[in-house]
């Protein structure tokens, strides 16, 4: 991580943009506070990826609330390519000041250089191949595929340098750990399943009411209840039982995360530009 931060500071003199994938359902969560200081004085550009996992609502709080604050949004879902044609105007509309200047100096036809960065797992190859309509860059669904810098021509207008997906050296507070975490930024086996399916639970249970218990058949809020026993619940409905019939709590954990993360249980939004600001991200 380190070496690939130096990279992108040892780059940044040739963009002229920088392009920051997010995931949408945790918009700030997912946004790498280095890049702020990385991209200082450079156009910038934010994609809310994967809008499709979530509330479209609050994702429309996060586009003004960015927007706000100087940022180029697009809204994008990238594996299906809706919204993608939109970025190209996006990215242009950042870089108009240098388009023009570049006309007045008579330069013609210099493509804008975009960087494009963003953390693990928020979809960045991807968006880079549905972008240039051909496989240009390696997709996974796991953190880490890109291993190092490549520069890619998207069209006559655009040149793209991709870089690896980075996280920073220290979270600023558990909460932000445990939104990565959610959506699949951090490698799974170095975490505990029940830990962060009962946070998830009682995250979905508070700002999402019903939607649990519609997805499991299970009563949702029981008096003196806990999203533990909600958990316990889980399992028991779907049959996640160790031998002798106590629960498998390990099983039913995974179970909720990956329905979450297919968007099973509904399109859901981990976070909230009033809860940034309550933070004192303004």
């Amino acid at each position: 991580m380190a070496k690939a931060k130096r990279q992108m500071q040892d780059d940044i003199k040739l963009i002229d943009v920088v392009v920051e994938l997010v995931d949408a359902r945790i918009p700030l969560a997912s946004k790498n506070p280095d890049i702020d200081d990385i991209a200082k004085g450079k156009a910038r550009v934010i994609i809310l990826n994967k809008v499709d996992m979530a509330d479209k609502d609050v994702t429309a709080l996060w586009k003004a609330w960015y927007e706000k604050r100087g940022f180029y949004v697009a809204l994008v879902n990238s594996r299906n390519g809706n919204g993608v044609k939109a970025v190209q105007d996006v990215i242009n509309e950042a870089c108009k000041e240098k388009i023009e200047r570049d006309r007045r100096r008579g330069i013609q036809n210099r493509p804008v250089r975009a960087m494009i960065v963003g953390i693990p797992n928020v979809g960045k190859s991807t968006f880079i191949n549905t972008f240039a309509g051909k496989s240009v860059a390696k997709t996974g669904n796991k953190p880490g595929v890109t291993k190092g810098k490549q520069w890619i021509r998207l069209n006559k207008n655009t040149e793209l340098l991709d870089t690896p997906g980075i996280l920073w050296p220290k979270f600023e507070s558990v909460e932000v750990g445990k939104k990565i975490s959610w959506i699949g930024s951090i490698n799974d086996n170095i975490l505990v399943p029940e830990e962060m399916a009962i946070d998830l639970l009682n995250y979905i249970t508070s700002h999402y009411s019903g939607l649990i218990g519609r997805k499991y058949e299970v009563e949702e809020s029981l008096p003196e209840d806990t999203a533990a026993s909600l958990l316990e619940r889980i399992a028991q409905r779907r049959g996640c039982l160790k031998k002798g019939g106590e629960f498998d709590l390990e099983r039913a954990a995974n179970l909720v995360l990956d329905d979450f993360r297919a968007v099973r249980i509904g399109a859901i939004s981990l976070e909230r530009p009033e809860e940034a600001e309550d933070a004192g991200n303004q």
